[in-house]
């Protein structure tokens, strides 16, 4: 298979370690969360145009992740799930982390999902066999 460049600028597939990853960069926003939601929706199309499950990693670094941020990137997950196969999402605070577990349980979306600091960490569980 061939790689393509995603709306975010990353390769897909990206392969990592014998396993096919995508990478969704939310990373270095700070704090424009128009542009940040705007990817979110052209991330949203692509995966959804793939037509298959996907490990995902997200990347949160240099964003601030505000309330509302969250509640755009877990309707953004929720519209996405059906093509889910992992979540791994780095670059969050804990409290961060903690306000997109809960949004998530709200809704009643059970992902196999994890947080990681370390990128390489989350990308490594990804492509490994354990949920």
């Amino acid at each position: 298979m061939y790689s393509v460049k995603s709306p975010g600028g990353s390769l897909y597939p990206y392969y990592y370690k014998g396993g096919e990853i995508h990478c969704l960069k939310y990373g270095s926003f700070y704090r424009n969360k128009d542009s940040l939601v705007a990817l979110m929706k052209e991330e949203e199309d692509f995966i959804l145009g793939k037509k298959r499950r996907m490990r995902i990693w997200v990347d949160f670094y240099k964003t601030n992740v505000t309330n509302e941020v969250i509640a755009e990137f877990v309707e953004s997950i929720c519209r996405i799930a059906p093509s889910i196969s992992k979540l791994s999402i780095v670059g969050c605070p804990a409290f961060t982390t903690w306000k997109i577990r809960s949004r998530l349980r709200k809704v009643r979306k059970s992902l196999p999902l994890k947080f990681f600091v370390d990128p390489e960490d989350a990308k490594t569980w990804l492509v490994s066999e354990s949920m």
